[in-house]
């Protein structure tokens, strides 16, 4: 390529960069819009965890080319570029931009050279300068996604150059430029599907410019051959049989092409290209209008649209519009051009035909002449036609400022035209700086482009301006009242709004315009399927409702029957069915999810929250690992996994849980939850001084963490530090007045460290006033009452509190001891109670029991996350142990446990003082 760009001067080059720099510095600024968004934010196939092989299985998007969803676009090497972006600036779009520019640049210094085959050197440096700044550029080279025609076009412009190298000596034929011009071609090809086209421009340059034929030439000959009056010249054979190894190695990359797309074209619908759907002739008439509507904008680039879906250029549909008028007009000069350009010799003509077929031939697959495109319009598209635009306008240019009349005139005209691109250009680039300000532009231009209206709605939608939001949403059904997504629009957004039964009434609207089920007939072929999901959104809207949970599987169940192969619909009938409570059929939707995408982390992720339900957490534990082995930093599989783990008592788990949990929180640092569940490891471990480092992070991010400030406030009681845990147990209680445990944590330490037999009181009898039948809190309260040496209170109270509880054997011991000391003191005196050390032992175990089970306090919460309805995203259904205290302990462990925390008796010391008789 360097080689090629040779008779390019370096002061060339530096003009060439620094105009570009000046109309396209502002580019730098801008984020990722529109497909962008798809391309670069949504395509995973740019991540390092991503094989590589991906790239060359997926479309542009990162779509599998196998899905019918697939727009097959098949650009692995523009996307293998994005990846190198993101490898060293991840999402900065600075460096995206960046890229592009110096692509275009690139592109701009081997065009230059191009030019230079066909004109002089100062109408090649205008050719350039005009293809550097025209605004048309500004969607290509701007927008990211446009660094396929950047890509493409350097490559297809290398072969083109590669190929006029292939003429030796005596016309012999040199086969290595030929070589690389195929294996260049393939490249082109890899970035964006035109490059192929250079084939043809190769072919066109090999007759009339290499050669030097002309059309009546080779009619002559072809006449003098077919009578027999003559044999095919030996320099035509040579050319034909470079045409024949061009075209041939061109039906080979359409081989490849096509199986690579399965001989499946993407589906479009209406919506995307009105004119595809449409009955004859307006379908060709429309088409051929859109042809002289593309030299339009090259010829005045002054209204420029980022989207011409839909209704921005509404259909020829007579004979009689006038809009026929510039059709034929534009036919009448492209022919005339042509006609000029084949019939007669000279390096003018040749200037002409090799600008002609710039212009035609890459334009071709986006003309929807041979077959549909999912656009009417597209500006990035007109990036390499351009380049012929260019060239006609440099050798216009040259004829007038030849004649001394008009050279001054000439001159004017092409300043003012470069100044007046180079303004636009760097004004267009600002509309690119957000979907906002793009759209709105869009709006300036065309105001009947529903998918416009809806565009600016998303804009706002992102910034939750979900009121503005609908405005435009609403607007969208307006100008296209049978628009399925609009409708979906205004249905998310009133959702959003917290106005069911309005999201609800648009849902169904959509709903009803949705083509209705026809046995045997493929639903695909009739309808976007990304419109399936106004079943999926209907049914997410009325499953909150727990009466209408069968409406919803019938919706889920519908989108199935029109699409079996409608993975979004498994999965969110999957998260159903669990709510629903039957977990073997939701095992049984996601295992057919996973036939249709094995790869997918999250569906792994809902098997392993199925298998929880289905209490096997062995499957459970390896389906969260295969999300994990899919996706490492599954962040909803590395937190449940964990605590799995964590539960399940077995300590050689216990490291990896806590790489985990340490993982989640680099992830999500803000969760509290990690933190937590980090301090409960930690607790397990007998680190103490790490779990209370771990519960205090987690109490300061949310300082009304219930079982953090329990578990804190029992971590200080158990380790001697009662009355560090006393202001713990004051903020829990301050949060949640009813919580029991810390009622009774908080009545022990008053009673036993504080000596505050009123405030341990009031504890037990709040207790009992939320619940009478408490063991526990009864109980102790009945050692209140003897410490408060009312023996007949405390007598009656134990006889409550064995009925309540008649096996348990020290209530029985206690109640005999205060019985025994009533009948020893009679009527008229009151002293200690006799020692009986068994049962000061036993009450002394059984109460630090009774406390210590307070730890094992447990609330698992289930949440299902809605799908996102305006994109075609996966989300899985989340199960977080958010209130969870800590996982049951094993009799060995509680031992351990007790033997551990001997500190923790001193506590009931004054108990065993009271019973002894001391």
């Amino acid at each position: 390529l360097l080689e090629k760009m040779g008779d390019v001067s370096l002061k060339e080059a530096a003009l060439i960069v620094g105009v570009v720099a000046a109309c396209y510095w502002n580019s730098l600024f801008c984020g990722f819009v529109f497909d962008d968004v798809s391309a670069i934010l949504d395509n995973k196939d740019l991540h390092p965890t991503t094989p590589l092989k991906n790239l060359f299985q997926n479309d542009f998007w990162g779509t599998p080319m196998s899905e019918e969803r697939s727009h097959k676009s098949y650009r692995p090497l523009t996307v293998l570029t994005f990846r190198l972006n993101y490898l060293f600036s991840e999402l900065n779009a600075v460096s995206y931009h960046f890229l592009n520019l110096v692509f275009h640049v690139v592109v701009c210094i081997v065009f230059l050279k191009v030019c230079k085959l066909f004109l002089d050197n100062r109408s090649s440096i205008v050719a350039c300068l005009l293809f550097a700044v025209h605004p048309i550029h500004t969607e290509a080279v701007t927008g990211v996604v446009g660094r396929a025609e950047l890509l493409s076009s350097i490559f297809f412009l290398a072969a083109f150059l590669s190929y006029t190298k292939s003429k030796g000596p005596d016309n012999t034929i040199v086969w290595t430029p030929i070589a690389v011009t195929v294996f260049l071609v393939a490249v082109a090809t890899l970035c964006k599907e035109q490059g192929i086209t250079v084939v043809g421009i190769c072919c066109v340059y090999e007759v009339f410019i290499a050669q030097g034929y002309t059309l009546p030439a080779l009619l002559d000959t072809a006449v003098q051959i077919l009578r027999g009056k003559g044999s095919i010249p030996f320099s035509m054979l040579q050319t034909l049989l470079k045409l024949i190894v061009l075209m041939f190695s061109t039906l080979l990359l359409v081989v490849v092409r096509v199986q690579v797309i399965q001989s499946q074209l993407p589906v479009f619908t209406r919506f995307d290209n009105p004119a595809a759907v449409s009955p004859s002739p307006a379908r060709q008439l429309t088409f051929n209008y859109l042809l002289p509507v593309n030299a339009w904008l090259l010829l005045n680039p002054s209204e420029l649209c980022c989207d011409w879906t839909m209704g921005t250029i509404p259909l020829v549909e007579s004979l009689l519009d006038v809009r026929n008028v510039a059709t034929l007009t534009f036919f009448c000069f492209l022919g005339s051009l042509m006609v000029f350009s084949l019939r007669y010799p000279g390096d003018s003509s040749k200037t002409v035909l090799m600008a002609l077929c710039l212009i035609v031939l890459p334009f071709i697959p986006a003309s929807n002449l041979f077959f549909p495109v999912g656009f009417v319009v597209a500006e990035r598209v007109l990036y390499v036609p351009s380049m012929g635009f260019c060239i006609l306008v440099a050798h216009g240019w040259k004829k007038l400022s030849n004649k001394s009349v008009l050279r001054k005139i000439s001159w004017v005209c092409l300043a003012a035209v470069l100044f007046t691109h180079a303004l636009k250009t760097l004004h267009r680039n600002w509309d690119w700086e957000s979907e906002y300000t793009l759209f709105m532009s869009a709006l300036k231009v065309n105001k009947n482009n529903a998918k416009l209206w809806n565009n600016v709605g998303h804009a706002l939608e992102n910034e939750k301006n979900f009121e503005r939001a609908l405005q435009f949403f609403i607007q969208a059904t307006q100008v296209q009242p049978d628009d399925i997504g609009a409708h979906m629009n205004v249905g998310r957004t009133y959702k959003n709004l917290n106005k069911t039964k309005e999201a609800e009434e648009s849902y169904m609207i959509a709903k009803s315009l949705m083509p209705q089920i026809i046995p045997g007939k493929k639903y695909a072929a009739r309808v976007a399927p990304n419109h399936l999901n106004v079943y999926i959104n209907l049914a997410n809207l009325i499953r909150a409702n727990e009466s209408r949970l069968e409406e919803a599987d019938q919706l889920y169940r519908q989108a199935i029957s029109m699409r079996p192969d409608f993975k979004q619909a498994y999965i969110s009938r999957g998260e159903l069915l669990l709510k629903m409570n039957k977990p073997l059929k939701a095992k049984e939707a996601y295992l057919r999810a996973l036939e249709l995408d094995r790869t997918n982390a999250d569906l792994w992720y809902n098997l392993a929250i199925v298998y929880i339900e289905l209490k096997d957490p062995t499957e459970a534990l390896k389906n969260f690992n295969r999300a994990l082995e899919l996706n490492p930093m599954h962040k909803l599989a590395l937190f449940n996994s964990a605590l799995l783990m964590q539960e399940s008592g077995d300590a050689r788990l216990r490291p990896e849980a806590k790489q985990r949990l340490l993982h989640y929180v680099k992830e999500e640092p803000q969760d509290s939850n990690g933190y937590f569940n980090l301090g409960m490891l930690a607790m397990d471990d007998k680190k103490d001084m790490e779990a209370e480092a771990w519960m205090k992070k987690a109490i300061r991010l949310q300082p009304n963490f219930r079982s953090a400030l329990f578990n804190l406030a029992l971590l200080y009681s158990q380790t001697g530090k009662e009355l560090m845990a006393l202001p713990v147990l004051e903020d829990l209680l301050r949060y949640y007045p009813d919580h029991t445990k810390g009622l009774i944590l908080k009545g022990d330490i008053l009673m036993n460290q504080k000596k505050d037999i009123v405030g341990a009181k009031k504890c037990f009898e709040k207790i009992l006033q939320l619940d009478p039948n408490n063991v526990q809190g009864k109980h102790n309260l009945c050692v209140v009452y003897f410490e408060e040496k009312d023996l007949i209170k405390a007598e009656k109270c134990l006889v409550e509190t064995l009925a309540l509880a008649p096996h348990e054997e020290y209530i029985q011991r206690h109640l005999n001891i205060v019985r025994s000391k009533i009948a020893s003191l009679g009527t008229m005196e009151q002293s200690s109670l006799p020692s009986d050390g068994t049962a000061a032992t036993e009450a002394k175990k059984k109460s630090f029991q009774n406390l210590k089970e307070a730890k094992s306090e447990k609330a698992a919460t289930q949440s299902t996350v809605d799908n996102k309805e305006h994109s075609k995203n996966k989300k899985a259904t989340e199960k977080s142990s958010v209130d969870k205290e800590t996982p049951k302990k094993s009799t060995k462990e509680i031992k351990d446990i007790e033997k551990k925390r001997v500190a923790a008796l001193k506590r009931l010391e004054e108990i065993e003082r009271i019973l002894n008789g001391e």
